[in-house]
């Protein structure tokens, strides 16, 4: 008797941490009468607790998980930008493109960024075309004895800070690069000398020039290109 009590309180024991872990589920309980009668080790007096137990864990509530609500879907409209060239910028392509023999397709990537680079800093984006004019007829990988470089035709050792330390050698080959440095430089030029004239000496590298050959022809280029977009000339340049 002391073996069938000391059996039984093992025997409810193991019952109610299978309880505990299934949360009420019958499989467990299953399990274990399975097991013993098994072993022929589940007598009647057994198997009638068993029974009460079995009918106290279907007389329980079983706790009830709800389900989660199913996930919204979200449509995330990407809004893109159209960016395109302004109509004077338009027709300033296509006269490029004619006197150049250069690709629209090749320009137009270009001439915005013209626009962006000389909007951004107060220069006319007309004159910076102008300059690429003179500088490298639009071939965006000339490069000069003197390490000019791209269609603006930069110096990289004298614009690292222009250009990003963490950019390679070769950076200044992208168009768009080349464009936005170039701009900074004319930029920077018209800061340190106040003038149009001199900051595009100071770009061509010509300062001590009395002539100051290299501004005029840029601005002659800047004339043409004016006309070309049907703009009428305020002077300004």
């Amino acid at each position: 008797m002391n073996h069938a009590t000391s059996f039984e309180r093992v025997w409810r024991s193991a019952s109610a941490s299978l309880f505990r872990m299934a949360h009420g589920s019958l499989l467990a309980l299953g399990l274990v009468a399975v097991v013993f009668i098994g072993s022929g080790r589940l007598d009647g007096e057994q198997a009638t607790s068993f029974n009460a137990l079995v009918s106290e864990a279907n007389a329980a509530e079983t706790p009830v998980v709800a389900a989660a609500p199913a996930a919204k879907k979200v449509s995330v409209k990407v809004v893109e930008e159209d960016v395109t060239l302004s109509r004077e910028m338009a027709r300033v392509r296509d006269w490029v493109s004619r006197r150049y023999k250069v690709s629209t397709v090749a320009l137009e990537p270009v001439l915005l960024a013209a626009e962006e680079s000389g909007r951004h800093v107060g220069i006319d984006p007309l004159l910076i075309v102008a300059v690429m004019a003179i500088e490298s007829s639009f071939n965006p990988f000339a490069e000069s004895s003197m390490g000019a470089q791209g269609l603006m035709q930069v110096i990289p050792r004298f614009h690292m800070d222009k250009i990003g330390d963490e950019r390679g050698e070769d950076a200044l080959f992208d168009p768009e690069l080349n464009v936005r440095v170039g701009t900074l430089v004319l930029q920077e030029g018209l800061r340190r000398y106040g003038s149009m004239k001199s900051a595009l000496q100071y770009y061509g590298g010509a300062l001590s020039d009395p002539a100051a050959a290299y501004a005029r022809k840029v601005m002659a280029m800047q004339q043409r290109l004016t006309t070309a977009a049907g703009r009428k000339s305020d002077g300004a340049a």
